[in-house]
């Protein structure tokens, strides 16, 4: 354990090859039949459901408010009568179940049961123990859930503290930016590294008339070009909301230290190609199209 200072960029390298793997079973078919189990199968109020579940039976503008880039109108469709089909606990049951099975089905029973595995929740959960509570509530529930026995769900569990933890720090970036929900997509779907705008529309509840609006304000501001490319001032407040994500996120890869960073990046990284080749994410997914 340390707390010398690393390069934030190892950080965000290291955070990005867990969240490729903790992404997987959003697009998993066990996700959909656990959920569907419990009496819960539109895709809608399945994502709202297994997010949000560890915050409690709350609202629409709790949810909408944690997931910052939703359409509250979406939301509010489906939380929260969501909770009278299944309670939360029943619900964090099922995407247990959902994330297992989706965990040996992309890697396989022997990467699931490696040595390997054990160690990245090792590394992963130690990295964990320097994230913070304070103005980070969808960070704080899942922490206030147990760490699960087996390796690859205590590994799972470590990915999600680590991605709620920078998600909701990015959040307040955002906010500080002046960047709405929408507008926040947009610019990052501009940079070639967001989600493709149908995407967004049959996630997030969002229109092409919304996002066209939101790409004018875009303008408005200099940050989009007539092409809704990024323009030089667009690029550079994209850069700065990572970098400034990265300062709000350095605290659990400082703890782990440079060579457990770059360990933990490595043994991430190999899990999330193997997910990838298996076909864990929809063709699309990704880019501007």
């Amino acid at each position: 354990m340390t707390t010398a200072a690393i390069d934030p960029h190892a950080g965000r390298r290291c955070h990005n090859a867990l969240n490729s793997l903790h992404a997987t079973y959003y697009f998993s078919p066990d996700l959909g039949r656990e959920m569907g189990a419990v009496g819960i199968t539109h895709p809608r109020a399945v994502n709202f459901a297994t997010r949000a579940a560890a915050l409690g039976p709350v609202g629409a503008g709790m949810v909408a408010a944690t997931f910052y880039n939703y359409k509250y109108e979406l939301v509010a469709r489906f939380v929260p009568a969501v909770w009278e089909t299944a309670t939360p606990g029943q619900i964090l049951d099922a995407r247990a179940r959902a994330i297992d099975a989706t965990l040996r089905r992309l890697l396989g029973e022997e990467a699931v049961a490696s040595e390997e595995m054990a160690e990245a929740a090792r590394l992963a959960l130690r990295a964990a123990e320097a994230c913070g509570r304070s103005a980070r509530p969808l960070y704080s529930a899942y922490a206030d859930l147990p760490v699960p026995e087996e390796p690859h769900l205590a590994y799972f569990h470590a990915a999600t503290l680590l991605r709620e933890h920078r998600g909701d720090g990015h959040l307040a970036v955002l906010m500080s930016a002046e960047l709405d929900g929408l507008e926040a997509m947009v610019s990052h779907t501009a940079t070639g590294k967001g989600m493709a705008p149908k995407w967004v529309f049959g996630s997030r509840g969002w229109s092409q008339e919304e996002w066209d609006a939101a790409a004018g304000r875009l303008r408005e501001r200099g940050l989009l070009d007539a092409a809704g490319e990024l323009t030089e001032r667009g690029v550079a407040l994209r850069a700065e909301i990572e970098a400034e994500t990265d300062r709000l996120d350095r605290a659990p890869y400082e703890h782990l230290g440079a060579e457990g960073v770059a360990r933990l990046t490595e043994l991430g990284a190999g899990f999330a190609r193997a997910a990838a080749v298996a076909g864990a994410f929809p063709d699309g997914l990704i880019g501007k199209g």
